[in-house]
């Protein structure tokens, strides 16, 4: 159900870079693929001066449905990332938790760049649940059409 394409709305963390860096925020599309029908296989793109860029990760599953965990590699190979879905309408969007250490983001994903404000209310309600703020909630740019061109380039 969350395999597909997905396009980062909106996201609520403590990251300091993100807070000093948040006016360059770009429009960011992610690829989801469902591998051995366990594990998630996670392809995110963007573009940065005309070029496209993508980072891959896999997510292995965890103890219980909803839960995957990102192991570190290289000299990060001690980190661990525990992703956690915390709501989803496959059709349109996917609320997801993610936590290293004490750090929890909260990230929220659309199947279009632009979600209904039922749905901003829930990625609200759920940021400020794990005391995370409007002071720390950021949402990404669509660009119009923007978007189209980015998946066209980058896939």
């Amino acid at each position: 159900q969350l395999a597909g394409n997905w396009f980062l709305v909106g996201m609520a963390s403590r990251c300091s870079y993100l807070a000093e860096h948040s006016h360059q925020l770009e429009a960011t599309m992610v690829t989801m693929t469902v591998l051995d029908g366990e594990s998630l296989a996670i392809s995110t793109f963007r573009k940065l001066d005309r070029v496209c860029w993508e980072i891959r990760q896999h997510y292995l599953p965890a103890q219980a449905p909803g839960r995957f965990l990102l192991k570190g590699e290289g000299n990060w190979k001690n980190s661990k990332v525990d992703m956690v879905v915390g709501e989803a309408d496959p059709t349109s969007f996917i609320i997801l938790y993610y936590e290293e250490g004490q750090k929890i983001s909260v990230k929220l994903y659309g199947r279009s760049s632009v979600v209904g404000d039922a749905v901003m209310d829930k990625f609200e309600q759920r940021a400020r649940a794990v005391g995370l703020s409007e002071d720390v909630t950021y949402y990404f740019p669509t660009y119009g059409g923007w978007h189209t061109a980015l998946r066209e380039t980058c896939l």
